[in-house]
């Protein structure tokens, strides 16, 4: 029996995905190879990777004169280096909102002067800042736009007036509807709601890489090159790009307004169901709760103990919450469903008859 996933990553993909996917590792579209041997100069291949970027820009609403998409090694992190070796000049304002954008400003230090314009670490991450503004030029604004630690997230983003905008949205990347064009690179680790595990993707417009360092040396780690090679610049990871194009033609059948729907949904099931029971305490400030992270503590050990067996007991998998803050966390990324919410929070009730 197949356990009811919750863990923030790598995380839940449509069963139709995994399906599909299943097929061509067997025999990819009828050739007699499989999609983990086939050549990624091949063009079988070459169509899958520019449908995907394709689909990536058309999803995000977004025109191809003006914005590319790539598929790139290294995870998110290797964005936390990637974009100040290419376009911290003078200086880049960064938002601390918890470990991640940490990460990010720790890279940027090592390349140039940075500086934290805004940072919720006074109240442990439990909110995301509010009133964020800039008193000068930067080479870039750079922001998370949700934060899977904490269970906190931007619902709405600040303005900036000229200053390019780049944001980390790995973790609600396609879980709602967004004003892509307001920004000038968005990256986002695969293993949410784009795909499996091993792939990035790395949408950047195109004015935006006029501002690109001259003094970059090395070339895996230009933007330029990778474009010019339409993210083939050495063996792409292509078993996990074809299975994030599979979701990505799941998420543009379903519609990213039926998707955000039934997120939200979701989260106001689990929210008004941890809001209502004593003993259980939600971990972020209801102003920043995520639709896609949602964390929590049970300060009782006893009842801590009830309900992880009865977790154990219905397969629900992956709500252990993060090492740095412990408690429990539910993902609620885009393939899992109503439904599944629902057998969380009829358990969360059951609990309740037994304390």
């Amino acid at each position: 029996m197949k356990k009811i996933n919750f863990g923030a990553g790598p995380c839940i993909l449509p069963q139709s995905v995994f399906d599909l996917a299943a097929e061509a590792v067997f025999d990819f579209d009828h050739l007699g190879l499989s999609i983990l041997e086939m050549s990624h100069r091949s063009q079988a291949f070459v169509d899958i990777m520019e449908e995907a970027r394709s689909l990536v820009l058309e999803l995000m609403d977004l025109d191809a004169s003006t914005y590319t998409a790539l598929f790139l090694h290294g995870g998110a992190s290797q964005q936390f280096a990637m974009i100040p070796y290419n376009f911290l000049k003078k200086s880049a304002a960064y938002i601390d909102t918890g470990v991640w954008s940490q990460k990010a400003i720790s890279e940027a230090e090592k390349v140039g002067r940075v500086e934290t314009i805004a940072s919720s670490k006074e109240d442990g991450y439990k909110s995301i800042p509010s009133n964020i503004q800039i008193e000068h030029a930067y080479d870039y604004v750079h922001l998370t736009s949700n934060n899977t630690i904490y269970g906190t997230q931007f619902d709405t983003f600040p303005s900036f007036d000229e200053t390019p905008v780049i944001a980390d949205m790995s973790s609600d990347i396609f879980s709602r509807l967004r004003n892509y064009a307001a920004f000038d690179l968005i990256y986002a680790g695969a293993q949410k709601n784009i795909g499996p595990a091993g792939t990035t993707l790395v949408v950047i417009k195109k004015d935006f890489l006029r501002q690109v360092n001259e003094l970059n040396r090395f070339k895996f780690l230009d933007y330029n090159a990778h474009i010019k090679a339409e993210s083939m610049l050495n063996t792409p990871t292509v078993f996990s790009i074809f299975v994030s194009l599979l979701n990505l033609r799941w998420i543009k059948d379903r519609g990213l307004t039926s998707i955000f729907s039934e997120n939200q949904q979701k989260a106001s099931l689990l929210y008004d169901t941890l809001e209502k029971t004593e003993w259980i305490l939600p971990f972020a400030e209801p102003s920043s709760r995520s639709s896609m992270n949602v964390t929590f503590t049970i300060p009782d050990a006893s009842h801590a103990a009830l309900f992880d067996s009865y977790c154990k007991k219905h397969d629900l998998h992956g709500l252990k919450g993060h090492r740095f803050i412990g408690g429990y966390r539910a993902s609620l990324y885009n393939a899992l469903s109503l439904s599944s919410v629902k057998i969380l929070t009829d358990l969360i009730d059951e609990v309740n008859t037994h304390v």
